[in-house]
């Protein structure tokens, strides 16, 4: 600066001044340029020895689990080509050093190791200052006068770098290696390194199984969050005006390998997200609100088949979403529960079910099989969802267990009982030729033909397996495509096809399907003779769907 052009000039020892452009480190807390001084460090010396501290760390990165896995090569990269570590701060706060030299050839006291250890014991008693305050005569005697304090602090990744040391090793209720770090990008250079080679140093491993790498928060558009240009959305807020839930959604479906987007927008569409997730557990509640689990509980040949395979079906997403957890792939699990939720238990199993639940007589064997798959399902869904919607799954658990003291995130992995998996091929296939149909179905109700698909009356022509699989469904059949009427027709010389037509008969009152023996029954004008059945007969009975 010109203080110094000044002092150089007046020395007589400044050769040229000239005025140039170039690039400068600025202090990224003061904004103001960094004034570089060479002064004496202390460092750990990476290299030192034949097992060194950078071998043992290139080993442990080889060993441990990276996500995402080009976490590794960044690490890798670091620590092989970094300088030795300075540990040393010229900082008036921080933990000391706690080092004593001798006074002018700045070797450290050949009893370093001793006095360390009585330092050590003075600061747990007395706390950090007493360092600070130790006159040295206290330690060394007649010879405290060749002897002086080093007065630096330590780096503040020394600090955090060695919490593996003074809290899994010293704590009955952890355990070391830990299971896993995780922190963001940066810290590749900050506290996963140091932790890495502390822990190298003193166990020759790292002090982790795993490393968890996630981006940073920024608005909808990209860019990073800042009070200046006013695109800082706070966590608080969020939790206080949409619930923690909401936010905890929001950041597990978010792919934390990237950087994290966050904006009002993307934030109603948490809430639609998480408001379906609630009205798939709201509607399984409520059918299972009237169920006791030893008095209405079935064997499960007396399932009827759809129950079977619904619960088959669940048992796969759990096996699936145990995966992604794993492998800390959170967004893989909400979308994968988020599918479920909508497509397989929405838009299939609760949408057929609802014709048996509503219709069927209240203790029959169709209702009571329906409740009993339903209730292993909603056993399974509330333990998925509660590492994520903890706060919901909890409050469902309350009403699903009917005991409000007892708590949903004290279960692991619920264990299903033991059903056909054959029924998967089966029904997967059954549920590919419904929406064959349905799409014909929608093509007639946006023509104005129908109004819903259980005005129609459908023939469906199949063939072969295809042919196998709906026949065995027998005249359960039309309740698998949501109609009033269904005829199955084998050619196999036709690939699959379904023809529609709107039904000429009456409306039921009570399930809304078309039949002809709407009214048949005098007493009953408005009902068809199943719901007659259901409602003071011997109940239909159904064997699939």
């Amino acid at each position: 600066n010109k203080k110094i052009i000044e002092v150089l000039r007046e020395n007589h020892k400044l050769l040229h001044v000239v005025t140039y452009e170039h690039s400068y480190p600025v202090c990224w807390r003061h904004k103001t340029p960094i004034i570089f001084r060479a002064t004496k460090q202390w460092f750990v010396g990476l290299d030192a020895g034949n097992d060194s501290i950078r071998d043992r760390a290139a080993k442990a990165i080889a060993e441990t689990s990276f996500y995402p896995s080009w976490g590794r090569a960044r690490l890798e990269g670091m620590i092989k080509n970094r300088p030795d570590w300075c540990v040393s701060r010229q900082r008036s706060w921080g933990t000391p050093m706690s080092l004593i030299v001798h006074s002018e050839t700045g070797d450290l006291h050949p009893d370093t190791s001793r006095l360390l250890e009585v330092v050590a014991q003075r600061v747990e008693e007395r706390g950090i200052d007493a360092w600070f305050e130790l006159d040295l005569e206290e330690l060394l005697g007649k010879e405290a006068k060749d002897w002086k304090k080093v007065r630096d602090t330590l780096d503040v990744w020394f600090d955090s770098g060695t919490t593996h040391n003074s809290v899994l090793s010293r704590r009955d209720d952890l355990s070391k290696p830990a299971d896993l770090y995780l922190e963001g990008s940066d810290q590749h250079r900050g506290w996963f390194q140091s932790s890495l080679l502390t822990g190298c140093a003193i166990d020759g491993k790292a002090p982790y199984k795993s490393l968890l790498t996630h981006g940073f928060v920024v608005d909808g558009n990209g860019r990073k969050m800042s009070k200046s240009m006013g695109n800082v959305i706070a966590p608080q807020k969020i939790s206080d005006t949409l619930g923690a839930d909401v936010l905890r959604l929001w950041v597990a479906a978010t792919d934390y390998s990237g950087e994290l987007n966050i904006s009002d927008e993307i934030l109603k569409r948490v809430v639609e997200s998480y408001r379906r997730i609630r009205n798939t557990l709201r509607f399984l509640l409520a059918n299972l609100s009237d169920y006791d689990v030893d008095a209405d509980k079935l064997e499960l040949n007396q399932w009827l088949e759809v129950d079977r395979y619904a619960v088959q079906m669940t048992q796969r997403l759990q096996k699936n979403i145990e995966t992604e957890y794993e492998r800390f792939e959170f967004h893989h699990v909400v979308q994968k529960f988020q599918t479920f939720c909508s497509e397989d238990l929405g838009g299939f199993y609760l949408d057929i079910l609802k014709d048996r639940l509503y219709t069927s007589a209240e203790n029959s064997i169709e209702r009571k099989s329906a409740q009993n798959a339903m209730w292993h399902i909603t056993h399974s869904l509330l333990r998925l969802m509660s590492p994520v919607l903890s706060f919901t799954a909890d409050e469902a658990w309350s009403i699903f267990s009917r005991d409000d003291k007892d708590s949903v995130l004290l279960y692991t992995w619920y264990e299903f009982p033991q059903i056909d998996e054959d029924l998967l091929v089966k029904w997967d296939r059954l549920r590919s030729l419904r929406t064959v149909v349905q799409k014909k179905l929608e093509e007639i109700r946006s023509a104005g033909d129908i109004g819903s698909s259980l005005q129609a009356e459908v023939v469906v022509t199949a063939s072969g397996d295809d042919y196998d699989a709906l026949s065995s469904l027998e005249d359960d059949l039309r309740y698998l495509f949501l109609t009033s009427s269904l005829e199955l027709v084998k050619n196999d010389a036709r690939e699959f096809t379904a023809e529609v037509k709107k039904s000429t008969h009456k409306k039921c009152e009570r399930c809304w399907h078309y039949r002809p023996d709407v009214g048949a029954a005098l007493q009953h004008e408005t009902i068809c003779g199943r719901c007659i059945s259901n409602l003071s007969g011997g109940g239909e009975q159904r064997r699939h769907v």
